[in-house]
């Protein structure tokens, strides 16, 4: 069983875009940590009667990322949730890296948090909106991942 340290808030520019994003990269890593290292079988299996489970959640990030940031439709979210027959632990973490990297230049194209986000609202609202998502899910990670191993701790 590993136990550590929580690790405190992130370090960001002064800016409220810096802020924003400092967050959210923080908490998208602390996502992507808790599946890292964890057997295949193990990332996979609900961990809850609602079959939530470690790599459906990543998944279902890269969709809210590629949904609310880069302008891809989603026709059915639940289906987000379920990692494929063909899904591992590797490919679903390098598709939302490499989604997290796109959603990132979006952002820094930004120059005025006000102005009407990719979906609905503002920018401001649209950021907001998945530091939000992804805080909530990484404590449902960090549940599912001190089910499996004991692991706790960002």
């Amino acid at each position: 069983m590993s136990r550590k340290r929580d690790a405190g808030p992130p370090s960001t520019g002064a800016g409220e875009k810096d802020v924003l994003t400092g967050f959210l990269d923080y908490l998208r890593t602390a996502v992507m940590a808790k599946a890292e290292g964890v057997p295949e079988d193990r990332a996979r299996a609900p961990g809850v009667p609602s079959g939530t489970n470690l790599l459906g959640l990543v998944k279902h990030l890269t969709h809210v990322e590629r949904h609310w940031l880069l302008g891809h439709r989603v026709t059915d979210w639940k289906a987000t949730f379920r990692p494929g027959p063909d899904d591992t632990t590797a490919s679903v973490l390098a598709a939302y890296r490499e989604t997290v990297a796109e959603a990132n230049a979006e952002i820094a194209s930004w120059d005025d948090l006000a102005a009407t986000g990719p979906r609905r609202g503002s920018r401001r609202w649209t950021l907001t909106h998945l530091i939000e998502e992804t805080a909530r899910h990484a404590g449902h990670a960090d549940i599912l991942r001190e089910l499996i191993d004991g692991a706790t701790g960002r």
